[in-house]
Parts: C-alpha cells; structure tokens; sequence
C-alpha cells in the first residue's frame, strides 16, 4: 500500500512539475506559452525596448538559465556570443532551435549608391525575423510542441490540444492577411525603414524598399532614388521600429505625405501586428 501511495504521489508531483524554459525574444516567449500554457515556466532574455543585436542577460537571468530544462533559441545575433555560455553554465539544458527547417533569406540593404541599376541590392548575412509570416510560425509552433512533449510524455495531449488550437489561429491569420491584401498587384512595395518583414514579404508576394541596414543611415543619392521610388510604387506608409531612430523616417514621410506607423517585430502580438502591416500596406 505504502508503494502505491508513492508511486502516485511521485506521478502527481511529475504531473503539477512545471518545466523551466527560456526563450530569446517576446514572440517565442507567446508562441511557448500558447502551446506550454501552465505546464511550463518562461524566462525571457531580451527585455523590451533591447535590441536582440546587442543584448547582454543580467545576473538574475543568468540565474535562471542555470536551472533551465530547456532552451528555445530563434537564430537571434544575441544568441551567436551567448547560447555556447549558457551551455557551459548548464550542461543539462537541452537547446531546441526553432530556426531548425526554415529557408532564411538574405538580409536586404538599402539600394546601391554607386550602382547604375538602382535596383540592385546588396544582401549581407541572413534575415534572422523569421517568426513575421504565419507559415514559419506553424513550423516554430511544431518544433515548441514536439520539444515539450519530448521532455514531459505525461501531459502530451495537454500540449497536443493547445498546438492545435494555435495552429488554428495561425492559419485565420493567414486568410485574413491574404484577404487584405488581395486589392495590392503582385510585386507590390512597401517601406520599411529596417528590414526586418523579408519573410512577410515574400510570403505574400511583396517587396519591402529598406531605407536602413546595419545601423547606417542611407546617402543622400540613394534617399532620392528611395522617394522617387516610393512615389511611383504610391507607397502609403514607412514602417519603423520603436527600438531605432524615426528622425529620417519622418523626412520621408513627410515628403511623400505618408504615414509613420510604429511597428515591431519583436512585440509578442504577432498576429495583431502582421494585420496592423497587411491594414498599412493595402491603404486601410
């Protein structure tokens, strides 16, 4: 009898156990949550208003990656100095890359000063915003659910049931995205005053016209190629990010008679914020 009181009482403790994960930016921090809902613990690296490029954890954090089960990296800059530290101070964790089968992109730059084609562009190292369209987030979503699952077998239709709820609202994101902008021609431009919708554009058949890359401010040659550009493309709005700079972004809109619209990919509601950019881009 004394057996079986332990044996459930072992089962019970492993059932209420919560699983320690930590994640590199706020929308893996949403998409772990909607699958691992109360069965998981989520630490989250880069605070808001810090960029993923430069960020460096503080000692608390530090702390919390030591008694990690898991660890959700995205392919974020952060990551490539931090991610082999963390090894080192937990060699338990296990790491689950939810990059892991996604097609990256090249990083797009601002057009070529010096070039007589003004629509060549330069592409530097890959795009890592790969969570900005919905068929990469069901990709993301799938490697969350079959690493938890890996993990903790006990609760596996928990996490069967809150995938696919998830999933579901992945995909109305999608049709919604797709009805917008089915009043916009293939090919159609937008600008971006960071380019960090690669992905978003190119699922819908778009192209963003990014102002900046690599923190540098475009030439004056190339800032009149971009609003003839823009004029002829009757761009409707520049998308910026509230963790850059807009002074620049301003001069633009305000030659152009365009909007400013805020937008970050680094906001945990994703979805909200591909319809925000679908909305801007078909004029709504």
């Amino acid at each position: 009898m004394k057996k079986i009181i332990l044996i459930l009482l072992l089962l019970n403790t492993l059932i209420l156990a919560k699983i320690n994960t930590i994640v590199s930016i706020l929308p893996e921090k949403t998409f772990v949550h909607a699958i691992g809902g109360d069965k998981v613990n989520i630490t989250l690296m880069v605070l808001p208003g810090n960029s993923p490029h430069t960020y460096e954890p503080k000692p608390s954090q530090m702390k919390d990656v030591a008694k990690a089960d898991i660890y959700f990296a995205i392919g974020v800059e952060f990551e490539n100095v931090w991610l082999h530290k963390f090894k080192d101070l937990n060699k338990k964790m296990q790491v689950s890359d939810l990059s892991e089968g996604i097609e990256k992109l090249p990083m797009a730059s601002h057009h070529d000063a010096e070039s007589t084609d003004i629509q060549k562009k330069k592409a530097k190292g890959t795009d890592p915003h790969i969570w900005t369209t919905p068929a990469n987030v069901k990709m993301i979503a799938k490697r969350i659910y079959e690493t938890l699952v890996k993990i903790d077998k006990i609760n596996e239709s928990y996490y069967k049931k809150n995938y696919e709820a998830f999933i579901s609202r992945v995909e109305y994101t999608d049709r919604k995205i797709q009805n917008i902008l089915s009043v916009k021609s293939k090919g159609s431009k937008f600008m971006v005053f960071h380019p960090s919708w690669g992905y978003f554009a190119k699922a819908y058949g778009l192209v963003q016209l990014p102002v900046e890359i690599e923190g540098k401010s475009p030439k004056p040659k190339v800032l009149i190629s971009l609003i003839k550009e823009a004029k002829e493309e009757h761009v409707s709005a520049i998308f910026t990010q509230p963790e850059f700079s807009d002074a620049i972004a301003k001069v633009l809109a305000n030659e152009l008679h365009i909007k400013v619209i805020k937008v970050s990919p680094l906001s945990p509601n994703w979805s909200e914020n591909l319809l925000k950019i679908a909305n801007a881009i078909a004029g709504q």
